[in-house]
């Protein structure tokens, strides 16, 4: 990453929340119009990033003389916050050949979008606007790459033979050390085996590692590897060592062994005909790939976005201006700020931008029956709106033609997008994740239900995100959590994995909407990456992906 970019992004307080990954920008143009007609344009386009509503240049590439169709070799290199929007705008530029700076080029146009639109389609292709943003027959084409980070996990299998006996009545009960050298020359613990008692050829539990901890996703890098004989008083008795490497462990990937002699320094200057103290054997060496949330994303997988809106009577009558509901001609109410800073983030993921939007706690049309899983649009066979503006439009078309009613029962529409996500996860492919965000303002008197229905979901591709409105007591909420950090059902079923964020809207009052969705979405990257990972499905391909998708501008 360019210092310019870092500076800019301390500038800014881009590095307020971990980054989820480093993402890399490759750029290139077509169609560059000849603004000169005695030569071609010099062309070099400048990376800008939005914040507080200001435009900040991050990078820029080199400058391509005479060229129409320029393939710029510089990579961009900018951080991936998936609860972000965070907002790019490309400029291309010809910049004259003896002078680099921009006071005497000619801008050819621009191109905005967001990162997550990149992201999510890979490569990204879209004319480049003039002044007055009219299209010229120029284009752009953006390429997204995830910086591969050393996540990947390794399975070890060891072993020993003839291991030298510390024990006066029984055989030594060893135990093997692994550590990494750091570039200090200290050691750090990677891996510590169990013992195996009474045994001077032990056959030691296999066990899962991450590359980077293992060896700093350095392959040469020195590992040290000890064998004990332990003592219940912890008192160790030391057995023998060797060096080695990951580059020398992976011999044994395909079903070879690889093995050292385990020394004791000290026998080996004392005793004359000394070889070793024994010798310690790898048997299996895996590397297991692990997948990140950009790997599903960039291989086509769809975040499919569902709104649910609480419609209880408890909101207060909508003509109300102290109604929670209540439709302000300049200021947008609680459940549309909610409903809008979670909803922007999302769209960037789903490539039709179709969002179904249900109600719960209402009266509705014809005949005036609670429903706690209705369409907001009124359209049941279709309950999806275009866009999250579509959303807020069916929002605000329902309430004259609802009664807010009661009670508050979220467990139907858990169960409904469940249905959905049940028949995604029969695919056994990572194509749709399903987000389900709840908007209510009170405490839900379904619970039991509730549990149930989460529990459930916690098997399936989804989240929920709960988005408390208003200033009732939400404490109860918090048992959604569980008690001791796990939700459990009725019946004492415990979550498979934690699904369900909750987050109060006055805690984010006065605060941006992107601190709010930065809040409630800052989970799900992980959710996604626990249930694919867990269920070994592998992002699809990329050649795969295009071939059975289209995605809309």
């Amino acid at each position: 990453m360019s210092n310019i970019y870092e500076s800019a992004a301390n500038t800014l307080g881009l590095f307020n929340s971990p980054c989820l990954t480093k993402v890399e920008l490759r750029v290139a143009c077509k169609g560059i119009s000849d603004r000169d007609a005695l030569s071609k344009p010099d062309p070099c386009v400048i990376l800008k990033m939005q914040s507080h509503g200001q435009w900040f240049e991050v990078d820029r590439t080199e400058v391509i003389r005479s060229s129409i169709g320029p393939v710029f070799s510089k990579v961009f290199t900018v951080d991936f916050y998936f609860e972000e929007v965070q907002r790019l705008r490309f400029e291309l530029h010809d910049i004259s050949s003896n002078h680099n700076g921009l006071k005497e080029a000619d801008f050819l146009g621009a191109m905005e979008c967001t990162l997550g639109q990149i992201v999510s389609q890979r490569k990204l292709s879209k004319a480049l606007l003039k002044q007055g943003n009219t299209a010229g027959k120029s284009s752009i084409t953006v390429t997204a790459e995830e910086l591969s980070g050393n996540d990947d996990y390794v399975e070890l299998s060891f072993s020993a033979r003839k291991l030298d006996d510390k024990d006066f009545f029984s055989k030594s009960d060893p135990f093997l050390e692994i550590f990494r050298i750091n570039d200090d020359g200290t050691g750090s613990l990677v891996h510590r085996t169990e013992t195996v008692m009474n045994n001077l050829n032990p056959v030691w539990k296999t066990f899962k590692v991450s590359l980077n901890t293992l060896c700093s996703g350095d392959h040469d890098r020195e590992l040290k590897c000890t064998v004990w004989d332990w003592d219940s008083n912890g008192k160790h008795d030391f057995i023998g060592e060797f060096q080695t490497t990951f580059k020398e462990m992976r011999g044994a990937m395909d079903g070879r062994q690889v093995q050292w002699e385990c020394i004791n320094p000290k026998y080996q200057i004392k005793k004359k005909n000394y070889r070793n103290s024994g010798v310690v054997i790898l048997n299996q060496c895996k590397i297991i790939k692990m997948h990140s949330f950009l790997d599903y994303i960039m291989g086509g997988c769809q975040i499919q976005f569902t709104v649910a809106i609480d419609f209880t009577a408890s909101n207060g009558d909508p003509r109300n201006s102290c109604s929670l509901h209540y439709i302000h001609p300049y200021q947008p109410n609680e459940y549309l700020k909610a409903l809008v800073a979670v909803g922007e983030i999302c769209q960037d993921y789903d490539s039709d931008k179709m969002f179904p939007a249900f109600g719960f706690g209402a009266q509705i049309p014809p005949d005036f029956k609670v429903s706690h899983d209705f369409a907001v649009n009124f359209d049941e066979d279709n309950p999806e709106c275009a866009g999250i503006q579509g959303v807020v439009e069916a929002y605000q078309n329902c309430l004259p033609k609802i009664q807010l009613y009661g009670p508050t029962n979220i467990a139907p529409i858990i169960q409904k997008v469940a249905n959905s996500a049940s028949e995604e996860m029969h695919t056994k492919e990572a194509m749709e994740y399903f987000i389900l965000l709840i908007l209510t303002d009170g405490v839900i008197t379904d619970m039991a239900d509730t549990r149930e229905a989460i529990v459930h979901a916690s098997h399936l591709p989804m989240s929920v995100i709960i988005v408390g409105v208003g200033n009732a007591d939400f404490s109860d909420m918090q048992m959604l959590d569980g008690d001791d950090g796990i939700l459990r059902s009725p019946k004492g079923e415990p979550v498979l994995r934690d699904i369900v964020q909750f987050v109060p809207f006055r805690n984010f009052k006065h605060a941006s909407p992107a601190a709010l969705a930065k809040s409630v979405l800052a989970e799900v990257p992980n959710q996604v990456v626990d249930y694919y990972n867990g269920k070994g499905i592998k992002p699809k391909c990329l050649s795969d992906f295009e071939s059975s998708r289209t995605f809309s501008p």
